[in-house]
Formats: structure tokens, C-alpha cells, sequence
């Protein structure tokens, strides 16, 4: 009788301690399994386009939230509002994240009016909100590489946006519940639901993979 209670703390415990030990073995593994799934390789470059303030935009090493505003600026303001304060000002220290917003060339009196309202008590640094422009083939090419089953309207604009890595791929979902054959290539930036619930963990998750690869190399420079 005296060894069952001792039997029922070891079961006990061993459920407890058991998926604590998993979950440390896979989070600190070589192989980290947290990595956001690449949806799409190689998207089109962007280092041609016209930008805002007359600088080099381009994917390269840098992390990009990629949003397609094109002739729909004023349509968009909410969800650049949303995004800023969900996303942007959550992450903007990072130097190697980086908002690049696609317009319709004709429209950077609308943007620069706007990056003004966006900057008004938010209290935080706007330098990493790229905004470039390109005419109707260009957005549609540059769209279309994304090889997703999302739409542009007739603006050349979506709500989604999207999140393209240092090597210039697409990542989002593969597993996910709530679309069709579990793949997510966007977010929706007008569901503030959707970025809270959805798009900061996997924004977490992609920086978080990048940091940890940084690591390692340092580590076996220094062996």
C-alpha cells in the first residue's frame, strides 16, 4: 500500500516533466522546428522602383512586411494604422525589418500627407516604412510572384500583406485552420484579430529563426 501513493507521484510527475523536457529538446535543438514554412521562392526584386525618399529599396537582408496600397492610398489608411500599431511599433528596432508599402506611381503627395498623419503621437521612428512606386505592370508582375490565391482589385490594391525573408521568399502558413488546404499566404491588416491572433507570433517566429542562425555562426567563428 505504501508504494502506490509513491507510484502515483511518479506517473505524475513524469507527465508533468515529460513534454517540459520535449519542448526544451526541439527549442534547443540544431534543427529548430519554429521556422516559418517558405510559400514561395524567390519573389521579383524591387530595386529599380521609384521610392519615396529617392533611396535603394530591395528584400535584400532584410525582413519585409510587403503591402500592396497601389491606387487605394486613402482606402488603406486603416490598415497602415493597424499595422503600426500592432506590428511596426512592436518590432521597428530590429534594423533588418522593414515595411515596404507598393503604390501606383502618382500618388507621393497622398503617401507623404499620409506618413505625416501616421507619425503624429505614435512615438516611434517611421525610417523603416519603405514606400516605393511602380506603374500597373510592374504591380502586378511584382504581385503575381508571390504565386499566391490572393486578388489585387481593380486599385491594384489588397488588404494582405505579406512577409518576405532575407533571401527574397515568400513565408506564411502551411498548416493553417482557417484556409483553404491550410495555406496562408497573407494576413489581413483590416482584422486586427487576425494580426493579434496570427501575424505577431509569426512575425516572432521568422526573427526569432534569424537571430538564432546569427548565433550559431558567431558561435562556430569563435571555435
Amino acid at each position: 500500500m505504501k508504494g502506490e501513493p509513491l507510484k502515483k507521484y511518479l506517473v505524475l510527475g513524469i507527465l508533468f516533466v515529460f513534454p517540459i523536457v520535449v519542448y526544451l529538446f526541439f527549442a534547443t535543438g540544431v534543427n529548430n522546428f519554429a521556422k516559418l514554412p517558405v510559400l514561395t521562392e524567390s519573389v521579383d526584386i524591387i530595386d529599380n522602383w521609384e521610392s519615396l525618399n529617392g533611396d535603394k529599396v530591395n528584400f535584400n537582408n532584410q525582413i519585409s512586411v510587403l503591402c500592396f496600397w497601389g491606387d487605394a492610398v486613402e482606402l488603406r489608411k486603416s490598415d497602415g494604422f493597424n499595422l503600426n500599431q500592432k506590428i511596426y511599433k512592436r518590432f521597428y528596432e530590429f534594423k533588418d525589418f522593414q515595411f515596404v508599402v507598393v503604390t501606383k506611381k502618382g500618388n507621393k503627395d497622398l503617401i507623404e500627407k499620409y506618413k505625416a498623419e501616421l507619425s503624429q503621437g505614435v512615438g516611434t521612428d517611421l525610417i523603416n516604412w519603405k514606400f516605393i512606386f511602380g506603374d500597373e505592370i510592374q504591380i502586378k508582375n511584382l504581385f503575381k510572384s508571390l504565386n499566391s490565391n490572393d486578388t489585387l482589385s481593380d486599385l491594384f490594391s489588397t488588404s494582405n500583406v505579406y512577409i518576405v525573408d532575407k533571401e527574397g521568399n515568400l513565408r506564411g502558413r502551411d498548416d493553417d485552420e482557417d484556409n483553404i488546404n491550410g495555406t496562408m499566404f497573407g494576413y489581413n491588416s483590416s482584422s486586427v484579430a487576425e494580426i493579434n491572433n496570427k501575424m505577431v507570433d509569426d512575425v516572432k517566429v521568422i526573427l526569432a529563426e534569424y537571430r538564432l542562425a546569427l548565433k550559431k555562426n558567431n558561435s562556430f567563428r569563435i571555435k
